[in-house]
């Protein structure tokens, strides 16, 4: 979120929030909204440096979408995240240890739905180009499926020979990932891992940002429910920062 955005909050540090449309809302790559719209929002606290020596602060947030299971029909799901983050080389590398939290109010807990990740990131920014590779572990993840590892790369690259305007600026960036899960079936893919990917352009006009995307999986629609929410397919998103 852009600097000037950011609310001025107690004890030295700041807040900020944002609202997304979305055609279509994917996790890993899979549908969570049977490839239908959704609409989210985030409300974000970020504390005052710590003053430990290198650029380090502590975070809190949480975000809401909507979500639509086969099992469970229209819910809604809460992420709750929080941890630290430690800066160095002028801002350059980032590290980022957190826990984020899953939630789905109204879902009947027999599902075992919620579930928590521990969550480690580390980036660079080159200039040219940004750089992160994320970690997550959960003990028991999504319905009770058991261990899991969700493994992931992402690099975003500014493109300031394209203009329109003044105000408005290009990006475009690539992910590739990789989730692994103890018992597979219960969690709903036909083995214990598969692999995801998502690529996409970004227009940003001040505190506007419109993405479109393609993102897809190993997973095929037999694999998938017969179904093709994991399957290859575009999306479009509006998000607004405050």
């Amino acid at each position: 979120m852009a600097g000037d955005d950011y609310w001025h909050a107690p004890f030295g540090g700041s807040f900020s929030a944002n609202f997304t449309v979305a055609s279509d809302y994917s996790y890993a790559g899979i549908s969570q909204t049977q490839l239908g719209p959704a609409f989210q929002a985030g409300l974000d606290y970020t504390s005052a440096d710590l003053g430990l020596g290198l650029p380090a602060s502590l975070y809190v947030g949480v975000w809401g979408t909507n979500v639509a299971f086969p099992n469970t029909g229209n819910d809604i799901e809460l992420t709750i995240s929080g941890g630290a983050r430690l800066r160095a080389f002028a801002n350059r590398l980032t590290v980022d240890l957190g826990y984020v939290r899953y939630a789905y109010p109204g879902v009947d807990a027999a599902f075992g739905y919620d579930y928590g990740e521990l969550s480690a990131t580390v980036g660079y920014n080159f200039g040219f180009a940004s750089v992160n590779a994320r970690l997550r572990y959960s003990p028991d993840s999504f319905a009770n499926s058991g261990p899991s590892w969700n493994k992931r790369a992402l690099v975003n690259v500014p493109l300031p020979f394209l203009t329109l305007a003044d105000t408005v600026t290009f990006a475009t960036y690539a992910t590739v990932g990789n989730v692994w899960v103890e018992k597979f079936l219960t969690y709903g893919i036909p083995g214990n891992d598969y692999w995801y990917w998502q690529f996409g352009l970004t227009a940003t006009v001040k505190s506007f940002a419109l993405s479109l995307a393609y993102t897809g999986t190993s997973i095929d629609p037999e694999g998938c429910g017969n179904t093709a929410y994991c399957s290859g397919r575009f999306f479009v998103s509006l998000t607004k920062t405050f």
